[in-house]
Parts: structure tokens; sequence; C-alpha cells
């Protein structure tokens, strides 16, 4: 049996998160894999306002390190970049967080440069091994709609919710054993 390489998580935040390590579940995530032995980069991102792909896709690949063996998991403005980065890279997996597809009508979203283009879905799922999807049909940000459109075109291993809102509690033990999931059978 060959050796498989060894993952990485890079968590990537959704806009306007501040210090990052103390935003939503985010620090907790990564706590929780460290603690597992596992290599977990969170880092705050460049322009974390707009949260602009100009500044987020370049960041992801050289100061985070994303390739082939990175699992990238991307809440809100995080999953934009998740995807927009898996149409031209290969990465391990992408969890994505309350994804959308659409600016959603509103200047600022359309502002971060995701939105500007079509969505090359068959490209994120030929670069990609794995794709998971974690929505709330009571996301207050997303609309069940949009988040179903990405589910849709991916055909992404949805986690589907009720009361889960946009994701912005301290902790998330569902996102971790997914993450935890995909790493074990990664090593089968």
């Amino acid at each position: 049996m060959s050796a498989v390489p060894a993952s990485r998580v890079v968590i990537v935040p959704g806009n306007g998160s501040g210090d990052v390590t103390r935003a939503n579940w985010y620090g907790w995530l990564q706590e929780k894999l460290k603690e597992d032995g596992l290599e977990a980069v969170l880092r705050n991102m460049p322009d974390p306002e707009m949260a602009r792909e100009i500044y987020w896709i370049p960041f992801m690949e050289k100061d985070l390190g994303c390739d082939g063996n990175t699992i990238i998991v991307g809440h809100s403005s995080g999953a934009e970049a998740a995807m927009r980065y898996a149409e031209t890279h290969k990465v391990h997996a992408i969890v994505l967080v309350s994804p959308c597809h659409t600016d959603l009508g509103m200047e600022s979203e359309a502002a971060s440069g995701y939105y500007s283009r079509p969505w090359l879905w068959k490209d994120i799922k030929a670069n990609v091994k794995v794709i998971a999807q974690f929505s709330s049909k009571d996301d207050p940000f997303i609309p069940w709609p949009e988040q179903q459109e990405v589910h849709k075109q991916l055909d992404s291993k949805l986690h589907s919710y009720d009361h889960k809102g946009h994701f912005m509690s301290s902790t998330c033990p569902d996102l971790l054993k997914c993450v935890m999931s995909i790493i074990k059978d990664r090593q089968k």
C-alpha cells in the first residue's frame, strides 16, 4: 500500500470576520484539528471586508498553500472563494458552508468579483475529489434556493439543517465530523 500524502485543512472565513481566530467556529475548528495532530491553517485574509477575489485567490495559493492535498473549508464568502479557486486548481476537497452562486442583488457582494462571470461547475468537479456542503433553510443571508442550486450544480454531499442560520456559532461539531471523515476516507 502506498503512502497517502498528509491532508492539510485550510479554513477560509467569511468576509468581515475581524480576527478570524475569534470569529464564529473558525478558531475552534482549527484547534480541534490540531488536537488530532493535523495541519490546520487559519489566517486573517487580505481585504477582509470586501473579500475580493483578486486578493483572496492569490492569497489562498501563495500564502495559505492550497494544493492537491488540501481540504478547503470555506464559509460564506470563503465558500465562493473555495469554488472559484477549485475552477483552476486541484484540491482534495472543498467543504462549503452557507455557499451561494449570485451576488443576491447586493452591490457589496457584486464588488467581490466572484459573480461577474458564469461558474465553471464542471471544472470544479473535475479538480476536486470530495465536495461537501453545509446549508440551513433558515439562513438569514443566503436564501435556500441559492444553496440548493450550488448543491445541484456540484452534486455535493449535502448536510441540510432547519435551524443553523448562517453557521455563526462558536462550535460546529458536525463540520468537524465531516472533515475528519474526509481525512479518514482518504487514508483507506
